[in-house]
This record gives C-alpha cells, sequence and structure tokens, in this order.
C-alpha cells in the first residue's frame, strides 16, 4: 500500500513519527560526536595577534605609549604564553624613547567569546634604551600591560570553525604545548 492509499490520519502521524525520531537521531549527534580536541599552531596564534597591534596608549595622562610588532611564544611548563612588541615612549615635551616590552600572561577560555584570553599579565622585561627612563617606567609599566593585555583575545573561533556535522560546539578547555594550544570543543548544550 502506497502512502498515497493510506487514509489522512494515519499519513500525519507517520510523518510527526518520522520527525520525533529524526529529531531524536540529530539530538544524539551531539552525544556520539562528543567532545574534540583542535590544535591551534603558534602561526596561527601569531596571525590572530598581529590584526590587534599596534596598540597606541596614553599612561598616566602624561606618555603617550605605542606598542608595535607582537612576537607570541609558548611557555608551555607554566601554561603561559610570552608577548614581545616593540614599544615608543613619548613624554611630554621630549624626545621618545623606544625599545621593547617582554610579558607574559595565562590564558583562559571565554566560551560566550569563542575566544582564547589573556589574563594576569606581568612585565617581565622592559628596555628602552635609556637606563633612567627604565627605572621610572619599571614601576608603571605593569599597569600599562594590565590596561593593555588583560582578557586580550589572543584568538578568537569563527562561528564556522565549531560547527561540525550539524552540531554547535564550544570552547571548554585549554592546554598549552610545544608547539600551540590544544583546545577541547564540547558539543553545545
Amino acid at each position: 500500500m502506497t502512502s498515497s492509499k493510506l487514509h489522512p490520519a494515519r499519513r500525519t502521524a507517520l510523518r510527526l513519527t518520522a520527525a520525533a525520531l529524526g529529531a531524536c537521531l540529530l539530538s544524539s549527534c551531539a552525544s556520539v560526536l562528543g567532545p574534540r580536541q583542535v590544535e591551534l599552531p603558534l602561526h596561527k596564534l601569531q596571525s590572530s595577534l598581529d590584526k590587534r597591534f599596534p596598540i597606541n596608549e596614553r599612561l598616566l595622562d602624561i606618555f603617550d605609549v605605542q606598542l608595535t610588532r607582537p612576537q607570541l611564544s609558548l611557555v608551555p611548563d607554566q601554561d603561559r604564553v610570552a608577548l614581545a612588541v616593540d614599544a615608543s615612549v613619548a613624554p611630554p615635551f621630549a624626545r621618545a624613547w623606544a625599545g621593547n616590552v617582554a610579558f607574559s600572561g595565562r590564558l583562559y577560555i571565554d566560551p560566550g567569546r569563542a575566544a582564547v584570553m589573556m589574563a594576569e599579565p606581568r612585565v617581565d622585561r622592559l628596555q628602552l634604551g635609556n637606563p633612567d627612563a627604565e627605572r621610572q617606567l619599571t614601576r608603571v609599566a605593569n599597569t600599562l600591560i594590565d590596561t593593555v593585555a588583560r582578557d586580550m583575545p589572543v584568538y578568537a573561533f569563527d562561528q564556522s570553525d565549531l560547527r561540525y556535522a550539524g552540531v554547535q560546539f564550544v570552547p571548554t578547555r585549554i592546554q598549552t604545548t610545544r608547539t600551540g594550544l590544544l583546545v577541547t570543543l564540547e558539543p553545545a548544550k
């Protein structure tokens, strides 16, 4: 007997049953797929970070600071990343000091922004080619880096990267390796 010869009520019941079965299968895909791990190599993180620079900030309403050319590296044994940037600090009515600043931070996942973020930044090295300026600015450099780098996205996922086999995933955990980051993605609930 073909579906055209079935009673309309029976045909409707079959369609509803098929729809319910399809919905069950789709919802079970998320549990079948389970968590996935995605590796983000250093070059991909560097490329993402390059888009956020240069950064121009005013420090203590006195110094104009420009940070350029970020160079990211990994510190897997401390589960941190290190960032070295070229720095230019211009005091009022004086010639700018140029050099570099190196700082590091702890990484965390912000599931709402689908991004790998930097927290707890701290200055590891400040070199401006002017020892007097370096001594004066070392005290306030952590304030600058905290302003610039706290909750800075190191990498933001594209929403299409978080969809697999019709299931939406969210980043939940992160691990620093020698060559990049290992991010755990879990099906969205």
